[in-house]
């Protein structure tokens, strides 16, 4: 039976994220960004909490982890450089780590740059990634910790996964990003045609996530650094891919 996943909001602009293997009747919730939400899609749902997977010490990330963890005694994995800065934390991971949910391999990636600790989740057999604030639908997370370059590299290791996977991020900000986008490719036919549906979601009270890794190398400008035409639009056509992330980013930053 495939992953069950279950995407909902929480706080001002967070998702709340459940995934669930029916054949082991595990279920794992990402990040714990609000308790009462969590509990009531885990109730509607009929699922009990086996494990938190912590992407990140933001408090918008990790605000639920002790209520979550008493009332079901769940396990708390989260990234090893910040194993003081999680609440409740159990388990530590890794780079190149791998460990069970159910019966899914879960692959931990290292994306620092947001912040040092970030890492995703990646699950290869159900095609699916859980990003957190390094991937957004047509943006990306601030660099509040690392550099630029380093935030660069991590974008660089999800877009080498495959195409058709489907990203999972943490917060809704995809209409804004869209408009910022479009300030820097106006001429992807692509982009302006996402940028569109993107509008009529949010003005229907919809979703605009999941994405795919596809998608987004298609239409999200920090993942186009190397497009002659965004290049030429910002007078950088000779510049590393690191730079023209980071001159992308200073925009977003100040728009």
């Amino acid at each position: 039976m495939p992953l069950e996943i279950e995407q909902f909001p929480c706080r001002d602009d967070n998702f709340g994220v459940l995934i669930h293997d029916p054949e082991a009747r595990a279920t794992a919730s990402i990040d714990a960004p609000e308790f009462q939400p969590i509990v009531d899609h885990l109730a509607e749902r009929g699922w009990g909490l086996d494990t938190i997977l912590v992407t990140h010490h933001h408090a918008d990330h990790v605000e639920a982890n002790l209520t979550l963890k008493t009332a079901y005694e769940c396990t708390i994995i989260g990234p090893a450089r910040s194993v003081d800065q999680i609440p409740g934390i159990d388990k530590t991971v890794n780079e190149g780590d791998s460990f069970t949910f159910g019966s899914y391999d879960v692959r931990v990636i290292a994306t620092p740059g947001h912040t040092l600790d970030h890492i995703g989740y990646y699950l290869p057999t159900a095609k699916v990634a859980f990003v957190a604030d390094t991937l957004f639908a047509l943006g990306c997370g601030r660099v509040f910790e690392g550099t630029p370059e380093m935030m660069w590299g991590s974008l660089e290791k999800l877009m080498a996964l495959p195409d058709d996977t489907m990203v999972y991020c943490g917060h809704e900000y995809t209409q804004a990003n869209a408009q910022f986008a479009l300030t820097i490719e106006p001429d992807n036919p692509e982009l302006v045609a996402r940028a569109k549906e993107i509008d009529a979601l949010r003005a229907a009270g919809k979703p605009t996530l999941p994405t795919t890794i596809g998608r987004e190398k298609a239409t999200n400008p920090f993942l186009r650094v190397d497009e002659p035409g965004i290049r030429q639009r910002l007078r950088l056509e000779h510049a590393t891919p690191a730079e023209v992330f980071a001159e992308i980013r200073s925009r977003k930053d100040n728009f």
